[in-house]
């Protein structure tokens, strides 16, 4: 049995880890709520350009031929972009968006497709690399609070990498925001736009003869297809933003969860070690009473 001695420094060990995971949470929640707030101003204009994206897609019939627009004939290599955080102690935020791209690039090698991985954040980049999946570039040191140049900066990444020709296909793979204690790993095509999710949303919403309705409702100046040309950077770089802001929040609810898990532990280990320092401590008075009654008995 350990003495009171290792006992008691182990308990105030415990203690020590225990401030940090309360400070660590009382932080997270503190930053869950602007993100929270970021994402609610950021979704209504996200959700608009989607739906005009969609809706000018469907009113332009076949797409115009300009590079970002046009759909490669064969998907040959396809491109993943695994959007985590630069740190960890968040649960299992990272290595779920991690495994969903591995899932995927496996499906995609099954087919015949060449995979090329690109990684927002510091753990998936390195979680790629260590896993030996080379990563084509990493955007890191803004999970924390993304600002929309970053988005920018990827979606340029992105598209330049679909125009050149370098991938045919562009996934994103990302931690949907939920609540504080669900988050749900989200899969979404950004191009081509003919593959893409914003087009899959419409399946079903609508029948033909409505479809037909809302597009001879609406007149286009400029054409769908001259508004499209200017939409489609913009949808991707939004659908990007907001794939980050989720992250970030779903990763601050994550580690706020994971920091309070912690400190229930470290309660339970406290409990648990003070019952074993007492019980340590009552061995020591009863073994000293022992030899007392035992020397009494010797003198008499």
């Amino acid at each position: 049995m350990a003495s009171q001695r290792d006992v008691r420094t182990r308990i105030s060990a415990v203690k020590n880890i225990q401030k940090i995971t309360r400070a660590m949470e009382m932080v997270a929640a503190a930053r869950l709520r602007r993100a929270e707030q970021r994402i609610e101003a950021l979704r209504p204009y996200a959700d608009a350009i989607r739906r005009m994206t969609r809706q000018a897609s469907e009113a332009a019939g076949d797409l115009p031929t300009l590079p970002i627009l046009s759909e490669h004939p064969s998907i040959q290599r396809v491109g993943l972009l695994v959007v985590a955080g630069d740190r960890g102690l968040a649960g299992a935020f990272n290595s779920n968006a991690v495994r969903a791209g591995v899932g995927a690039g496996r499906e995609h090698l099954g087919q015949g497709r060449e995979v090329v991985y690109f990684a927002s954040g510091r753990r998936p980049a390195s979680s790629l690399s260590f896993r030996g999946l080379p990563v084509s570039q990493s955007f890191i040191g803004f999970s924390d609070r993304p600002a929309y140049a970053d988005a920018r900066a990827i979606a340029e990444r992105l598209m330049t990498a679909y125009v050149d020709g370098e991938v045919d296909q562009v996934e994103v793979f990302y931690n949907g925001y939920i609540s504080p204690l669900s988050q749900v790993i989200r899969r979404e095509t950004l191009l081509p736009l003919q593959r893409a999710t914003v087009l899959d949303e419409s399946v079903g919403a609508a029948s033909e003869q409505e479809s037909a309705a809302r597009r001879g409702a609406v007149e286009y100046e400029p054409a769908p297809e001259e508004i499209l040309k200017r939409l489609v950077p913009d949808y991707v770089e939004i659908s990007i933003f907001r794939a980050l802001l989720e992250s970030t929040a779903s990763e601050h609810g994550a580690r706020m969860t994971a920091m309070r898990n912690a400190s229930e532990n470290a309660s339970s280990l406290i409990e648990d070690l003070t019952l074993q320092m007492n019980r340590a401590r009552q061995a020591e008075i009863t073994q000293e009473i022992m030899e007392v009654v035992a020397g009494a008995e010797g003198l008499g």
